[in-house]
Parts: structure tokens; sequence; C-alpha cells
């Protein structure tokens, strides 16, 4: 009986939130606006700051421990160590919905090649060597906007009832970092599952503008690591050996006719070899050769052939080498992400009116894949959107000249913080306000 009221009591204040007034979107921007002139100072510096200091996945300590720092000087109750090194920041504002604000932490291993004055110099330790870490993804973006849309939340309390969840999560780019929130109890330690979750991507597209679809936004993500094995010998008496490098070689260049010919030309599938390992001389064929890779796809029956199609190219390269099998090795990573429709619509007519042509609906789900989806999977309708991140002359200018913009993990991606953190916290907090608003 106890459930049975419960239930009902959390019908009538999700009745209540979707039936409220509708938000004035264009009133409220103004509202945020005039706030965002007093923070973005703070929101840049704390920005730069992340970019220039960077951390791996899951050794987003002294990153952590920053933000930790801004929730509680905001008055939210603050819980770090979640999922290793994730930070949970509660704000109660009466009875309402709860609402999940996610960020990402974690760097990528890689050299910064960006040219700007706060660019990274960061190395970290990375399997079993050193590495250069940069935040070329555009986490730090993000993580100013968390924050930025934080302090408008506090500054707007009695704009909205709920509770706000904000979640710093670790390890997006390893893609283990909700599911290690998750498995630390996430839920429980909020006090139940959220009725609404929100999150944002920065992209190369314009600053200023805001993207969104409901649906499928981004693509299913599998791993692929193979080690073909060989017999080693002289590089002038090939017949003698079993050659491993020439069984990556045609793998390579043969798993592309599972894309091309076995699945529907229509439906999204991608296949890369992004590293081939073998060898420590050009006149000695060595004993094995590793292959990794990915595979992106955004429909369940395309990735079930595709793996089915790696394996088996895998194994006809083999026999064909008359070698021993190959280890293949296919792990499960991010799954699509899945928009609700219903919050997507409704949170579109807010943008719309806010932001105007600027607020722009895609067509077709982007090619990355990204772990938030694992909060969708556990049960939180959400929004996940984009935002651009170059100013609009260079946009322009990089189409006039036919030449492609850097995009995230290149080491030249330099989104430009302003306008890109300023509209993100005007897109966040709007967002959350059409779901709290009284």
């Amino acid at each position: 009986m106890k459930a049975l009221f419960a239930a009902a009591a959390l019908a009538l204040v999700l009745a209540a939130s979707a039936q409220a007034a509708p938000l004035n979107a264009s009133a409220t921007l103004k509202v945020i606006d005039a706030q965002l002139d007093r923070d973005y100072p703070a929101l840049e510096a704390t920005y730069k700051q992340i970019h220039a200091h960077p951390e791996l996945a899951f050794q987003e300590v002294q990153t952590a421990k920053t933000l930790a720092a801004e929730m509680r000087a905001l008055g939210f109750t603050v819980t770090e160590g979640v999922g290793k090194t994730g930070v949970v920041a509660i704000l109660k504002n009466g009875e309402g919905p709860k609402v999940l604000i996610r960020t990402e932490m974690d760097g990528l291993p890689m050299e910064e090649k960006s040219g700007l004055p706060y660019a990274s110099r960061a190395t970290a330790t990375w399997r079993d060597g050193q590495t250069f870490v940069a935040h070329s993804c555009g986490h730090d973006i993000h993580m100013a906007a968390w924050l930025g849309t934080a302090r408008q939340l506090v500054a707007m309390k009695s704009k909205w009832k709920g509770t706000l969840v904000f979640v710093a999560q670790p390890a997006e780019e390893t893609i283990g970092g909700a599911k290690a929130m998750l498995a630390d109890g996430l839920w429980n330690k909020i006090g139940g599952k959220p009725d609404y979750g929100f999150a944002l991507h920065v992209g190369n597209g314009v600053a200023g503008e805001i993207s969104y679809k409901a649906g499928v936004i981004s693509s299913t993500s599998d791993g692929l690591d193979i080690t073909f094995n060989g017999r080693g010998g002289h590089g002038s008496m090939p017949s003698t050996t079993i050659d491993p490098v020439m069984m990556a070689a045609r793998f390579t260049v043969d798993v592309q006719s599972v894309i091309s010919r076995e699945k529907d030309p229509s439906a999204f599938g991608v296949v890369t070899i992004g590293s081939i390992q073998a060898g420590s001389a050009g006149n000695i064929i060595p004993d094995n050769a590793r292959v990794r890779g990915t595979i992106r796809t955004q429909d369940d029956a395309v990735r079930e052939k595709i793996l089915d199609g790696v394996k088996r190219t895998a194994k006809a390269v083999v026999d064909m080498a008359g070698a021993p099998p190959a280890d293949v090795k296919l792990t499960s990573g991010g799954k699509m992400v899945v928009n609700d429709q219903a919050l997507t619509d409704r949170t579109a007519a807010v943008f719309k009116a806010a932001f105007g042509p600027r607020a722009v609906a895609e067509t077709k789900p982007g090619s990355a894949s990204e772990d938030y989806s694992e909060f969708v999977i556990a049960g939180v309708p959400s929004l996940y959107f984009g935002i651009g991140g170059f100013d609009k002359a260079t946009v322009e200018k990089a189409k006039a000249e036919g030449k492609p913009l850097p995009t995230n993990h290149s080491p030249y991606f330099a989104p430009t913080p302003e306008p890109s953190i300023r509209t993100g916290v005007e897109a966040m907090t709007l967002a959350v306000l059409s779901v709290t608003g009284k």
C-alpha cells in the first residue's frame, strides 16, 4: 500500500511539472545572460585551468577536487569518490522532479598542438608508458558550462522546484565511468532514480548554435583487438615463415568488404583499424602482429552482422596463411544514446523560443559513441544535445576554402571559450528550468 501511495504521489508531482505554465524562454534568457555577465570571467578562468591540467580516465583527482570545491561553495551537498573519482552534487529546493545534469572529466592520451597560450603540456602514465594528455574532446568546455549552469540555478532558486543532481563523471573516453558510478550505487546515493537527465557535447560547428534530435543520437562502439600468430624468420626467406604482418595487412583491407558488400548501404557502420603493431626490424619477420580498432553502428542487427564479419574475415586470413588460430577479442563499449521523444520535443520548443534559428534539429545521428547511454539504459528519460565550438568566421572561411575544421580528438581541436561556454550555460539552464520551473 505504501508503494502504491508513493507511486501516486510521484505521478502527481510529474503531472504538475508537465502542466506548469510554459517557460518564457526569451525573458528567462535575458535573466541568465545578466547573471552570466557577472559569472563568465570566473568560469573562463576555471576552464583554462582545467584545460591546462587534464587528467586521464579514473585519474581525475585534481579535476574532481576543483569541481567539488566549486559546488560546495554554491551550497550543494557534495559526495566525492563515486565510481572511483566521480563527483555528485545535490541541491534540494522543495517538491518537484529530480533532474540529473552530467559532465565528463577525463582527457585523452595525446599531445595538444593547438598553440593556445594555456595549452596542455601535462603527461601521465598510460599503458605502462608515459603520454601527453589533452582535453581534445571538449570535456573542459562541458565542465565550465556545468559549473555555470549550477551558478545560474542557485541564483534563480525562486524560479524552480525540485532536486538537482549534478554528476561529474570519470572515464567517459574509456567507456567505463557511467557504469562505475551506477555500480557504486549512484541512485541510492541520490535517493532514487532521476526523473529527467541532460548532457551536452561541444563540436566543430558554429559557436552559439545548439543542435538536438529525438531518438538515436550517437553510435554503439565495440573494440577490436586481434593478434595474428605466425612463425618468425629471416626477411629474405619468407617461405620458411608464416608472416603475421601479411595477415594483419590482408585483414585490414579485407574486413572493409563486410562494410561494402554485406551491410545495407543505407545503414551506418564503420570498422576502423587504428593500430598495427609488429616486429622490431625491417629484415625480421616477427612471430605475431597485433591489430586494434573500433567498430561503430547505430542498429543492433547491423552490429551483429559486422561483428560476425570481423570474426569470419580473421579466420579466413588465418586459413589462407595456414597459420595457428588468431586471438580475437571483441569488447563491447558505449551503447547508442537514445533521446526521449517527449523531453526532446518539450526542450526543443524552449530552445527555439530562446535561440531562434540558432537552435537546429539534426536529421541523423552522429558517428561517435558516448557512455551517457548507461544512464538512459538505467531508465532516465534524457536529452543529450550539441553546441558549436568555433567562431562563425572560422567556420565560413574553412567552408569557402574547402578545408575541414579540426574535429574532436584532433590535436588541433580548440573550441572558442566565448561564446561556447556561454551557450552551454544558457541552453542547459533553460533545459533544466523547462522541467522544474514553477
